[in-house]
């Protein structure tokens, strides 16, 4: 459920965003020295002002999400009366999907941070850690929320997973200097939420959030990423995908005691990194850099339990 939740903070973070991707840093917030490209062996820090302006205003906007949100779901969310803290070990809960959610969440707020950041004009060593930082600060108080709540508990795991999403984003970019490796986003709707639609989702709108089930998340990447001379289009990525089938509980054996077999699904397809398509509208690149967090409709190769299945147009 806190899937919702998620995905919401995605969306204030996309919201604040685009307006942001369209302005161009006042022209007295650069150095007039030769350009540098900046890059984590030689920081910009040197040669690029920042826009302190600017930076406040995320800064408050970050702020006011932040404290908002944080409220808004101490009063809603936790409608039981939070108690002393404890510690719920739900590493097995949902053959890890809801895992998969929380790294791919706190990825896709560190992206958003950091490319918000960035138009200050701060270097990019500050970029990155500002926007890991954000990442894990964002989902960290729900952690904490989860353990003074009756109904849930502090969970390593999801804090795990919280870290290791702004961990993969920073990493790669102090690795390799760009973002080579993508998590994605999919979903598709499947018959099992009405078996317990108050668990899985009773209206549309619920139950792409809620039925982890019909999720699907991916890993994309261009060969031309990791093989510079390569003749491949830098925009086609291969994407490995995991999903899971039968789940209609939390718990495994609670599936299987209401007659289900639940078991893993692994996926190889074909997508498009749409940030690496070259064009000069500042609000086509915008909406690229935003919709790439999801997995575009293609043929994949399904592998699973039942063996190798061919889906001609896989969601």
């Amino acid at each position: 459920m806190r899937f919702t939740l998620h995905c919401l903070l995605i969306c204030l973070l996309a919201g604040t965003l685009s307006p942001v991707c369209a302005q161009v840093p006042p022209v007295d917030t650069l150095v007039r020295d030769t350009p540098v490209r900046d890059t984590l062996v030689r920081d910009t820090v040197s040669q690029v002002r920042p826009n302190y302006k600017m930076l406040r205003g995320i800064f408050a906007a970050q702020s006011a999400i932040y404290l908002g949100t944080i409220y808004g779901l101490s009063k809603s969310w936790y409608k039981n009366p939070l108690t002393k803290f404890t510690i719920e070990d739900d590493s097995r809960e949902w053959l890890q999907m809801d895992k998969m959610g929380h790294l791919y969440t706190s990825y896709q707020i560190a992206r958003h941070t950091a490319a918000l950041y960035k138009k200050t004009g701060i270097s990019k060593r500050q970029m990155l850690v500002y926007g890991a930082i954000s990442g894990i600060i964002f989902q960290t108080p729900i952690e904490i929320l989860d353990g003074f709540s009756p109904d849930y508990g502090f969970s390593p795991g999801d804090m795990i997973a919280n870290i290791t999403g702004s961990a993969l984003y920073l990493g790669q970019v102090a690795l390799w200097d760009e973002v080579r490796i993508q998590p994605k986003f999919s979903f598709h709707y499947t018959s099992l939420a009405h078996v317990r639609p108050q668990l899985l989702g009773s209206t549309w709108s619920e139950r792409w959030l809620k039925d982890y089930n019909g999720q699907t998340y991916w890993f994309s990447a261009s060969p031309r990423s990791f093989f510079k001379g390569s003749d491949w289009p830098a925009w086609l990525c291969f994407s490995v995908g995991y999903g899971i089938q039968n789940m209609v509980s939390a718990q495994k054996d609670v599936s299987i005691e209401k007659g289900y077999r639940p078991y893993r699904q692994y996926y190889l397809s074909l997508d498009i990194d749409l940030t690496k398509i070259k064009t000069r509208s500042k609000f086509v690149k915008t909406l690229g850099f935003l919709a790439n967090s999801i997995k575009i409709p293609a043929p994949a190769l399904q592998i699973s339990r039942k063996g190798v299945d061919f889906k001609p147009f896989y969601f």
